[in-house]
């Protein structure tokens, strides 16, 4: 069952092979029999009715600096194609909300994952919004005396900006800081983006918990545990990668959120849990498949493509 696959992501070229989650899904549709093609975000376009992009066929081995072929740059009808990844990074601006809208319209030739319209309707920060029982006390706002207020309630908090990724931007604030007049002043002066702020959760020492879910079920998690003296555990800001099973609130959690998840198209989701808390549901570019994959032993990129040739037939 050859199908052409399409990437939509970063640099192929710039990306780590024992860890990227695209290059890995790549690898996997490659040994299916399947053909690729690469293009950047840049070079997605709407020309008179017609959605295309300029890029490359690609073959992809592992191999640390020569780990892809391609082929001459060349325009293509993005109608052709079966399935086209949207894979690229946030941070979640006009830009990428642009590319989505383009990709939409491709929905009733070709399958994108995930679907590009619930991934515009639901960036990670706030589709946990719409389950309360399973998060920390959250606000989203703009105004700092809004946030000021959260603080002076909850006394520990996290701030970081609304549609920022990889750790970037977060901030913890205890109960004795005095830098939450000056943080804001520092966001709102180069965005216009509101900011969101949690109750801190001291059970992030312990790890933030990464669970991947294949449309809409739990396949395995891996635990990210801070470096010596940081909050964040993002991987991107030194967290370090450990084996971990799934608890009995893990597996409540995604009982809760997976039947949605699975209806809207969310094929390839990571959500982010810590102690009993979920925190963010990252459907725009999830990461952890490799390390999930050698900690466990199980083939996560088989189950993707097992998901997505089952809505192809």
């Amino acid at each position: 069952m050859t199908k052409r696959i399409a990437f939509q992501m970063d640099p192929i070229d710039a990306v780590d092979i024992n860890a990227d989650s695209s290059f890995r899904i790549a690898e996997e549709a490659q040994a299916r029999g399947h053909q690729l093609f690469y293009y950047s975000p840049d070079q997605l376009a709407y020309e008179e009715g017609v959605i295309t992009a300029r890029g490359h066929s690609m073959v992809v081995r592992r191999e640390q600096g020569n780990h892809v072929d391609l082929g001459p740059l060349e325009k293509v009808d993005l109608s052709d194609f079966d399935v086209i990844w949207l894979r690229q990074d946030p941070p979640f601006d006009m830009h990428y909300i642009t590319s989505t809208h383009l990709l939409d319209r491709l929905k009733d030739d070709v399958l994108v994952v995930n679907d590009p319209f619930w991934v515009r309707n639901y960036p990670e920060k706030l589709l946990v919004l719409d389950f309360p029982e399973l998060t920390p006390p959250t606000t989203i706002a703009r105004d700092l005396e809004t946030i000021k207020d959260f603080k002076a309630k909850h006394k520990d908090v996290i701030l970081k900006p609304l549609y920022g990724n990889g750790g970037a931007g977060v901030f913890r604030l205890d109960a004795n800081d005095r830098n939450l007049s000056s943080l804001h002043e520092l966001f709102t002066g180069f965005s216009r983006e509101p900011l969101i702020v949690q109750k801190f959760l001291p059970d992030v020492s312990n790890g933030d918990k990464r669970v991947i879910l294949v449309d809409g079920e739990p396949v395995g998690a891996i635990n990210r545990v801070p470096a010596a003296g940081e909050t964040r555990s993002n991987m991107h800001v030194g967290g370090r990668p450990e084996k971990i099973g799934l608890t009995e609130r893990d597996l409540e959690i995604c009982a809760a959120i997976g039947p949605l998840l699975k209806e809207k198209g969310q094929v390839f989701v990571g959500i982010d849990v810590i102690g009993d808390y979920l925190t963010e549901i990252n459907v725009t570019s999830p990461t952890g498949i490799q390390e999930l994959e050698r900690f466990d032993g199980v083939n996560i990129a088989e189950k993707i493509w097992e998901a997505i040739e089952a809505k192809l037939v």
